[in-house]
């Protein structure tokens, strides 16, 4: 009998959403003719990721810093911006790349419709999300903005709601929440404005991790998306490790028998998947 080896494989499911692909394009393509590129946030929730575009040239700034230039090249990135980072950068004479994913783009034109109809406006999400801020800043920041079920009050809720959700939400939790609320008598209009291209990426990782006995999952320290990816590969294996570079994998974490499952969040990168799976083969 041959000696047992160590096997990897790539979750072709994980990695950048098409919104961060095409903001990350955008960014490349300017900084082909443009060495100074400035981005109004991280352009993505990946060190790594950042780091690489940086020596390409990409300069990541603040609200703040955004107010003190001028006369440059701002990206905005998928996330979206509210109608007060485009007056700022309009006023200083900044050209913008707007690289707002289309999905979150739509998902603001149907708050604002709702807004002008006088509508109750919930949102389920983070409410210092980058998403959520440019959602809410459409609307003059109306929305009642929750990311907990329990910070509902039903009895102070108006009779009639409609409610929305952070695009990078669970869909489970979502229902759920309509489900409550239905049930306590509440009229919802639900407005399941969930990226499918999200949420779907939980039935499959879910079934890629129980293929392994080990699982290696690598995403940014600020991904969101990233950390509740990780915690359900946590719950289907116990043995799932996340890091946010491949240094800070350990080789005595595996052992010649091991198969090990590695994935990601919506902003990590492919090729940073591939040198996780090269620095574990050199072990």
């Amino acid at each position: 009998m041959g000696e047992l080896q160590l096997t990897t494989e790539i979750d072709k499911n994980s990695g950048f959403c098409f919104g961060v692909i095409s903001a990350i394009t955008k960014a490349e393509n300017t900084l082909e003719s443009n060495n100074n590129l400035y981005c109004l946030g991280e352009i993505v929730h990946n060190d790594e990721e950042i780091k690489r575009l940086e020596q390409k040239g990409l300069t990541i700034i603040t609200k703040t810093e955004l107010e003190t230039i001028s006369n440059k090249t701002v990206l905005f990135r998928a996330h979206g911006e509210p109608p007060s980072s485009y007056e700022v950068a309009h006023r200083n004479n900044n050209t913008i790349i707007d690289a707002s994913c289309p999905i979150i783009l739509k998902l603001q034109q149907i708050v604002k419709k709702s807004y002008n109809n006088k509508e109750n406006i919930y949102i389920f999400g983070k409410r210092n999300h980058p998403e959520i801020i440019a959602i809410n800043g459409q609307i003059d920041n109306k929305a009642f903005v929750f990311e907990r079920l329990e910070e509902l009050d039903l009895k102070k809720i108006p009779p009639k709601i409609t409610l929305y959700s952070q695009t990078t939400q669970s869909l489970e939790k979502f229902r759920i929440i309509v489900k409550t609320l239905i049930e306590a008598g509440i009229v919802v209009d639900v407005k399941d404005t969930i990226c499918r291209q999200v949420s779907n990426r939980e039935p499959n990782l879910i079934e890629f991790c129980k293929r392994f006995n080990k699982i290696i999952f690598i995403a940014g320290t600020n991904s969101s998306n990233g950390k509740v990816l990780y915690n359900i590969c946590k719950k289907i294996n116990e043995d799932t490790h996340y890091v946010s570079s491949p240094e800070q994998i350990q080789k005595e974490w595996f052992n010649r028998k091991d198969k090990v499952g590695i994935c990601g969040g919506t902003s990590t990168p492919m090729w940073l998947m591939k040198k996780t799976e090269e620095t574990i083969l050199s072990f």
